[in-house]
């Protein structure tokens, strides 16, 4: 596995365990500090940009809430949001089809069809998201 798909992987379950247990993404990090920096940055974007992540994925997870979503899955696109939305140098492919095979390692093949309906339709107005 590359380094950057661990890296996204890593992040993914730290903000679901950190979820689960009511605790921060670093505070999952600290009990293992052989984590990749990238995966600490992902989360800690994540962590930083809650609301308006929270915010783009309820726009356009249409018929879908947030709440609704299982708690994986909220977290992949929520990681696959921060890449797209402050790390402009990761291509918009990229950041999708990672979230879509870390939805196949971790969640069901229905949750990758529908992270990639969310992200593919984030992904084609980037640029408009991120100048918010």
């Amino acid at each position: 596995m590359r380094t950057r798909t661990k890296a996204r992987q890593r992040a993914v379950e730290s903000l679901f365990e950190a979820e689960q247990r009511g605790v921060t993404a670093s505070d999952v990090f600290e009990r293992n500090p052989d984590v990749n920096d990238y995966a600490i940055e992902l989360a800690g974007l994540v962590e930083t940009n809650i609301d308006r992540i929270d915010e783009v994925i309820s726009t356009y997870s249409q018929d879908w809430p947030l709440e609704r979503m299982p708690a994986v899955d909220r977290a992949i696109v929520r990681v696959a949001i921060a890449e797209l939305l402050w790390r402009p140098e990761v291509d918009s492919g990229v950041a999708v089809s990672e979230a879509v095979e870390i939805a196949a390692t971790l969640s069901t093949p229905e949750s990758g069809k529908f992270i990639n309906g969310v992200l593919g339709q984030i992904a084609g107005i980037r640029g408009s998201l991120t100048a918010l």
